[in-house]
């Protein structure tokens, strides 16, 4: 036999040992490739999870810019309304205060028979003591209580805007002539508008009359001395407030 012949068998072991091994590899290379696609599949979904969700954020991101941008339109645009409104506050309170001022000159004379002036919570109040406007239980206004009447009109005319509350305040004593203290504190209020109106020639549409009786006492009415103070007519002076709303509208 020839050395060829000898190693034939071999040969052809050699052979399908190889093939058996490249087989093997095959199939572990096949398997390795299945893997590899099922793992860049997952991967091609969780990277297009990422791009949607990216997207939703970035619209997220998107709209809460906008409405923080509308927001600090909104903002800007109350924070001038809010200049505006706080500009005409500390313009009508100069002008109260200016009132103020010149009413409590305009009735100095009057201070010792029961006048007092005073500011408070932006309006100017004038407080007149029913000894300096009236008789006891009567509503007709006295000469001496219409002349200081007259020199109130005359500071409040050169404001034409400001509208004028005049409340009438009794004590608790009740009266024997049929008029009760509700009544009473009415009628006198509506004699304080009447001169104003009539002698001081103030604009009646500023005017306003009212009664409290003797609800809205100031001192006990246990003394002489609290039931005169009691007995006053209030009139309460009121900024230009038309004014201040028109603002606040616009």
């Amino acid at each position: 036999m020839t050395k060829i012949a000898l190693m034939a068998p071999f040969i052809v072991a050699g052979l399908f040992m190889t093939r058996c091994g490249t087989a093997k590899k095959l199939e572990v290379a096949q398997g390795q490739n299945a893997e590899l696609t099922e793992q860049n599949m997952k991967l091609k979904s969780q990277v297009s999870s990422v791009n949607t969700e990216l997207g939703n954020c970035t619209a997220s991101q998107k709209g809460c810019m906008d409405e923080l941008t509308q927001v600090k339109a909104d903002n800007k645009h109350f924070q001038e309304r809010l200049s505006k409104t706080n500009a005409v506050l500390k313009e009508q309170a100069d002008v109260m205060h200016q009132v103020q001022t010149k009413v409590d000159d305009a009735l100095a004379d009057f201070k010792s028979k029961g006048v007092e002036v005073y500011f408070d919570k932006g309006l100017v109040h004038v407080s007149m003591e029913d000894k300096l406007l009236y008789k006891s239980g009567s509503a007709k206004l006295g000469p001496e209580g219409k002349d200081a009447l007259n020199h109130l009109a005359g500071v409040l005319n050169g404001y034409p805007n400001l509208k004028v509350i005049v409340l009438g305040n009794t004590d608790d004593v009740k009266f024997k002539n049929g008029m009760d203290n509700w009544t009473l504190s009415t009628e006198r209020a509506n004699g304080v508008v009447r001169v104003l109106k009539d002698e001081g020639k103030m604009d009646p549409m500023r005017l306003t009359a009212a009664g409290k009786g003797m609800y809205n006492p100031v001192a006990e009415n246990t003394t002489a001395e609290g039931k005169s103070k009691n007995r006053r007519t209030d009139i309460i002076l009121n900024p230009d407030l038309d004014k201040l709303w028109d603002t606040v509208d616009k």
